[in-house]
């Protein structure tokens, strides 16, 4: 297998629909949190304002690293050969993936994830969706040759 070139691009589209699904979540325990609040169940709105934090930490690092790719610890290249993946960051650093390296598919063909070990021993995670390539061809064609590590 020859080596194996992807550039990546903002997903705009999936940001959207991440949006669409955190920013209610957020909103709506936020509210209650301080609804309850105001109720005197200081425990309880502890816990859900704790809860809309957390969903938001999450959806905001999924849209801004990767979705709109803007954080530095985003991948904007993505480099297949049968010893090892190269990711190019944001941040204009490399990161190898050398050991371990493991590729996981979603059952919808939407998006992908990718872990392994980079040089210095330390455990990378990246999930690349479909939006972010510049075609379903070029993705399908991404998924076939990250097979190897299955």
């Amino acid at each position: 297998m020859a080596k194996q070139d992807y550039s990546l691009a903002p997903d705009r589209r999936g940001a959207a629909w991440d949006a669409l699904l955190y920013l209610p979540v957020v909103i709506l325990l936020g509210a209650y949190a301080l609804v309850l609040w105001y109720q005197g169940n200081q425990p309880l709105a502890y816990l859900l304002m704790f809860l809309a934090c957390f969903m938001g930490f999450i959806g905001a690092n999924r849209i801004l690293s990767g979705r709109l790719m803007l954080l530095p610890s985003a991948p904007v290249a993505l480099s297949v050969s049968k010893q090892h993946v190269t990711l190019r960051l944001r941040s204009n650093d490399h990161v190898s993936l050398v050991k371990e390296v493991r590729f996981f598919s979603d059952y919808a063909g939407k998006s992908f994830g990718l872990t392994g070990l980079d040089m210095s021993g330390k455990k990378r995670q990246y999930v690349f969706h479909r939006g972010q390539f510049e075609s379903a061809t070029v993705y399908d064609d991404a998924m076939a040759s990250l097979r190897i590590y299955k």
